[in-house]
């Protein structure tokens, strides 16, 4: 699912992964804590393998509940790039990126579930933020 990814202008002062919940906790310079599902993460990757290479290609995700995030990159001074369970490792997460996601989180994971219930799909469990 492709975003409109607007320049936030902060930077992580922490990112942490907690391995048990499969949650990534990243702390921003204004002083948002955003707490995100590695679920999450991987569905709104914004590599080509999701969002393809231009407007209407963009491939639903599913199957990636029991996903985890298994190692996690630095690239440059700008973002990270995360490593999952499911072998995923070419999505790039900007800083703006991530604070998109942990800022729009409720109305991303919404619409991700309106997705898959359009498509038929459900879920073995859900997200309770």
């Amino acid at each position: 699912m492709r975003l409109k990814i607007t320049p936030c202008h902060h930077t992580p002062t922490e990112i942490k992964l907690h391995k048990l919940s499969a949650i990534l906790e990243v702390h921003f310079d204004d002083g948002s804590i955003f707490e995100m599902p590695s679920e999450y993460l991987r569905v709104y990757t914004q590599s080509a393998e999701a969002v393809g290479h231009g407007p209407g290609q963009e491939t639903l995700q599913t199957g990636k509940q029991d996903v985890s995030i298994t190692d996690i990159r630095p690239v440059g001074n700008y973002a990270i790039a995360l490593t999952f369970s499911d072998g995923h490792n070419s999505g790039i997460y900007s800083w703006d990126l991530l604070y998109k996601l942990g800022s729009d989180f409720p109305l991303l994971w919404s619409d991700y579930l309106e997705q898959l219930n359009a498509a038929g799909i459900s879920r073995k469990s859900t997200i309770n933020h």
